[in-house]
């Protein structure tokens, strides 16, 4: 993970020196001590945004803490509200600026650095939270700034293969996943041929503007979405050869085996698999969970849905994407020290087994390890290291937000040329990445 160099930059820096007198309440180490003074005597309302991903895979672990936080001030209120990944952000924004903001939210990763350079965000005392030494280094480091915290990794994601191991076996012989990219197109085509009736049938269903896997195959081969220079800014990469070759090699997949709507993105992608329309998507691990749900998916497919390591070009796994979350205390928040408290409780030990226990990967390699191991989980926790991140620029949210990756993977397949397509991007990127957003 390269460290946080952009921010030598003239405008960053003296954003970043408003950063302190944005936030609220004195020193995180005061914050810690106050919140645990008189508990009794604490009064207030705390409000949280957790993303809907907890409400429908870890209920229990938010009554646990609710539960936990209201033992401990029994004369606070708490209040929580999920949010959806879809427009979270836009709603995020417009509260902050109306002055009422949660005091506690939850930020995907490549989101955080928004609102640390806008100084949405009180920093919080890393040694105050459990597993803190041994947290997964590319999390923590989305949370940094200066020496300082501003948010505490929650979970992490990485993406693997899932599969309907009984497809693979009616149609290859093998119920296992190929281990090179060779043997899996060989057995993807066979499949193919297996299902050939069914024209809505993918061996491999990839959605065409899923930019999280097309750059998981630039990066494969050394390729980048733009790399920072020695003069303080940040370009544009996609163009590259080598990051054109990741992209070439994405949109030949995609053409070749997805049947399906490839205009469609990777949000409800497991469902072709649960509706019998897909022989193997790649995903992050719960979304297996997912396939075989009682509601969104098919339980009968439950013996039969598996996930592996995705095989990539040059005889090597496919790097992946380090996704996860941070849960972050906002700036302006009158409760700064309760707010951090439900923090430190989400993100504890106990909890981060809670979310080990159900396959979801926790924020330290402490509670990490045993799940290499694990059949359910080995494929994601071994990816863990090597994965790689978006650039960590202060423009980056914008990039994200005008969707100049998905938009580009889509103009191709629509028949524009990779060169011309990346030579666009990477102009649009440059208009947005050095910007604080």
């Amino acid at each position: 993970m390269i460290k946080r160099r952009f921010m030598a930059t003239v405008g960053i820096m003296a954003l970043a020196a408003g950063l302190t007198a944005c936030s609220s309440g004195g020193s995180a180490s005061d914050d810690a001590k106050s919140a645990s003074a008189d508990p009794a005597a604490a009064t207030g309302t705390v409000t949280v945004w957790l993303m809907d991903d907890a409400q429908k895979n870890w209920p229990d672990l938010v009554q646990r803490v609710n539960d936990e936080f209201a033992a401990k001030y029994p004369n606070v209120t708490l209040k929580l509200a999920y949010q959806g990944w879809a427009d979270k952000v836009a709603k995020l924004d417009k509260a902050i600026v109306d002055g009422n903001a949660p005091d506690v939210v939850e930020l995907g990763n490549t989101e955080t650095m928004k609102y640390v350079l806008s100084g949405a965000l009180a920093p919080v005392e890393r040694t105050t939270f459990d597993n803190a030494d041994t947290w997964i280094k590319a999390l923590a480091n989305t949370c940094t700034y200066q020496d300082k915290l501003w948010c505490v990794p929650y979970y992490a994601g990485a993406r693997v293969a899932i599969y309907n191991s009984a497809a693979f076996q009616q149609a290859t012989g093998s119920a296992d996943f190929p281990k090179t990219e060779d043997e899996l197109r060989s057995a993807l085509d066979k499949i193919a041929e297996k299902n050939k009736a069914d024209k809505t049938f993918s061996p491999l269903y990839l959605p065409g503007s899923f930019w999280y896997a097309a750059m998981s195959y630039v990066s494969a081969y050394g390729g980048a979405i733009a790399r920072f220079d020695s003069g303080g800014m940040w370009h544009g990469t996609l163009n590259d050869p080598k990051s054109q070759q990741g992209i070439n090699h994405f949109i030949d997949l995609v053409r070749k085996y997805n049947k399906g709507d490839q205009a469609v993105n990777e949000q409800n992608q497991y469902e072709a698999m649960a509706r019998g329309h897909a022989a193997s998507f790649y995903g992050n691990g719960y979304e297996a969970a997912s396939v075989i749900a009682p509601v969104t998916g098919d339980p009968s497919l439950k013996d039969a849905v598996k996930v592996a390591t995705m095989p990539g070009p040059n005889g090597k796994p496919l790097p992946t994407f380090i996704g996860g979350s941070a849960l972050a205390v906002t700036a302006k928040s009158p409760t700064v020290p309760l707010a951090t408290d439900w923090v430190r409780m989400f993100t504890s030990a106990k909890s981060e087994q809670a979310l080990a226990d159900k396959d979801i990967l926790p924020n330290n390699l402490t509670q990490l390890n045993p799940l290499k191991t694990k059949p359910a989980t080995a494929a994601a926790a071994n990816a863990v290291p090597d994965a790689w991140f978006t650039p960590l620029a202060p423009g980056w949210g914008l990039v994200e937000k005008q969707k100049i990756l998905p938009d580009m993977l889509t103009a191709i397949l629509r028949g524009k040329s990779v060169d011309q397509a990346t030579k666009e991007a990477d102009a649009a990127i440059d208009q947005l990445i050095n910007k604080a957003g």
